[in-house]
């Protein structure tokens, strides 16, 4: 049985490891809400379908359905990828899913952040979200692996790691009033060097632009490649938002080193689009007042939102006149993987990306 540990990753000398170190197994939830999705979620379930797919070419898959949904997500799913009844208010596996850490012995456990649905009552998705505050304690206990409990609201896709004593993250997102209002920046950064075991917190100013739902992830800007090696989402349109956004977060990049005291080198990865909600695409979606889904409405889409697992990436198809060549900077970034995409609007039309419906557990 998992145990709540009263100490820290860092009292305890265990360290979250990078994406891009070895994974025993990912983490999907479901899509089945009718507000998040739309359609009943019934073309969202395909898209999750392939991504699992896709990923279980390489790593085992677990998949976290609801009790009204299992018989569905069982025959939609390929027998070799396991379903695990689970309760939940969504399906961000990132956000809602353990931060694990590791240590030098061979020895496992998870980090249990607070979470609010992005923001809480002040600006949260939806109410009520004790379920998947709850899910990163269930998947604990699946693999039997004790877990801090951390003292302070987080979601997995707001810090990147490069498994060396390097966090990244970003101002908008950590410092946001709905997050922890009560924190200081300076006080919020030692706990990210208490929980992950780091040294040294890189902090870009924002997020992708219009990432309204997550208040700015990391992981919709940058992606960590491995130790010393960072993907940037990037246009060279002076006149897209997203120009400055991505200047400045160069600038940050460019002048730091890592807890290393590497300079850091930076891919530039274009942004797809940029992509906007058609009308057929703001149909379907129940009214939810935390989630804008009107056409017209700019996406934040991003091709740094891919996976890294063992010897694959598992990147989105999102722009037709991009995804080709996303493609072949990827398989310069990473040599050794077998890159592959899959179609990826409509996890994108829920708020966020491959990256965003996954978590890793780290082997040992």
């Amino acid at each position: 049985m998992s145990k709540k540990l009263k100490t820290t990753p860092l009292t305890d000398n265990f360290r979250m490891p990078g994406e891009h170190e070895s994974q025993e197994a990912i983490w999907i939830a479901w899509p089945e809400r009718t507000d998040s999705w739309q359609w009943g979620a019934k073309l969202a379930q395909t898209a999750f379908v392939e991504v699992a797919c896709a990923i279980a070419e390489e790593t085992p898959v677990n998949m976290i359905v609801s009790a009204g949904q299992y018989e569905n997500a069982r025959q939609q799913l390929p027998s070799h990828i396991r379903v695990v009844e689970m309760t939940t208010n969504d399906s961000w596996m990132r956000d809602m899913g353990p931060t694990y850490v590791i240590n030098t012995f061979g020895e496992r456990r998870g980090v249990d952040w607070q979470f609010n649905a992005w923001g809480g009552l002040l600006d949260g998705l939806y109410f009520p979200w004790d379920a998947d505050d709850a899910i990163a304690r269930k998947v604990c206990e699946f693999h039997g692996d004790d877990l801090y409990r951390a003292p302070f609201v987080l979601e997995g896709g707001s810090i990147h790691v490069d498994g060396e004593a390097t966090a990244f993250t970003t101002e908008e997102c950590l410092l946001h009033s709905s997050r922890n209002p009560e924190l200081s920046k300076e006080q919020i950064e030692e706990h990210l060097k208490e929980y992950l075991n780091v040294e040294k917190v890189i902090w870009l100013p924002n997020g992708l632009y219009n990432d309204i739902d997550t208040n700015g992830h990391v992981d919709n800007l940058i992606h960590i490649a491995r130790p010393g090696e960072v993907i940037l989402s990037w246009t060279d349109d002076e006149n897209d938002p997203q120009y400055d956004i991505s200047r400045q977060a160069l600038d940050v990049l460019e002048s730091v080193t890592d807890a290393k005291g590497r300079r850091l080198e930076i891919h530039k990865l274009p942004i797809p689009g940029p992509l906007y909600i058609t009308e057929d695409e703001s149909d379907g979606f129940d009214s939810c007042e935390g989630m804008d889904r009107c056409a017209g409405v700019r996406l934040a889409g991003s091709y740094a939102n891919f996976l890294i697992t063992n010897n694959r990436i598992i990147y989105p198809l999102l722009d037709e006149s991009k995804d080709e060549f996303v493609k072949e900077k990827l398989k310069e970034i990473f040599p050794q993987h077998t890159i592959v995409g899959v179609n990826a609007r409509n996890i994108l039309l829920g708020g966020g990306n491959i990256h965003c419906i996954t978590q890793q557990i780290p082997a040992i």
